[in-house]
């Protein structure tokens, strides 16, 4: 679970609801046809610039914003170091029953026991790797164009709500009531565009960034072992993947 995404959407919507409590009733603020417009109509928006399995998967690649796990590149080196030690003093083979939890892992070592050129398992690896960034980035750009078209649908559904008022000026009593039923679309539009979709369409490249990130230490990793390299040296390349203030760790011990 990420506790930043989930603090900073409640802590988001808790503020703005309280903000509408003090202004007075919540029912105020609640008008189905503006959700319809903004929300709905959003959707349907940008379903068109998409296809409908690109638009559907969106909804699982989002839950990476929520619900997320990646290893540490820390658990990552101590693992890659561990098998190159492994390697080193048994040959591929030795790998080959090796406890691997990290799945790209997995696959780049299964190449070298296989016994694979490290033009073949570089190649492979990179396609994965691109593949697989495409794949989330697609996710997250779904989500930045529902941040970029609701606030669009808000304005229309104002519009909307100004014609209906301008149409009824001969009751001067209406005019109130619309024009803040007319203004709700606008701000519907601004909620699921800055408080949702936008900052879920920005971690959610984030996460693509970390994940590819660990892919390519893994690879490196997978490429050093090949090489024959010895353990120290592939820790020590490894290492530049960390933070300054962390390269200085033993990830071994």
């Amino acid at each position: 679970m990420d506790l930043a995404t989930l603090i900073g959407i409640i802590g988001a919507f808790v503020f703005v609801v309280m903000a509408m409590l003090m202004g007075g009733e919540l029912s105020t603020f609640i008008d189905v046809p503006s959700i319809l417009i903004v929300f709905v109509g959003s959707m349907f928006v940008v379903l068109m610039k998409y296809n409908l399995g690109q638009f559907l998967g969106a909804a699982k690649i989002g839950m990476k914003a929520f619900m997320f796990k990646l290893e540490k590149p820390e658990e990552l080196i101590t693992k890659s170091v561990e098998m190159a030690d492994a390697a080193r003093k048994g040959g591929f083979l030795a790998l080959e029953e090796a406890e691997i939890p990290n799945a790209f892992m997995q696959k780049g070592i299964d190449m070298l026991v296989d016994g694979h050129d490290a033009d073949v398992v570089r190649a492979t690896l990179e396609k994965d790797i691109s593949l697989t960034s495409e794949r989330h980035l697609m996710g997250a750009s779904i989500f930045k164009s529902i941040g970029d078209v609701a606030p669009a649908m808000g304005m229309i559904g104002t519009l909307i709500g100004l014609v209906a008022m301008l149409s009824n000026m001969d009751d001067p009593k209406s005019i109130g009531p619309s024009m803040a039923v007319a203004l709700l679309t606008t701000l519907y539009g601004a909620i699921l565009s800055n408080m949702v979709a936008l900052p879920m369409g920005e971690k959610l490249v984030l996460r693509a960034e970390e994940e590819k990130l660990n892919r390519v230490l893994i690879m490196d990793a997978v490429l050093g072992i090949q090489d024959g390299q010895n353990p120290r040296v592939i820790e020590g390349l490894l290492k530049n993947y960390l933070a300054e203030s962390k390269r200085e760790v033993n990830t071994t011990e």
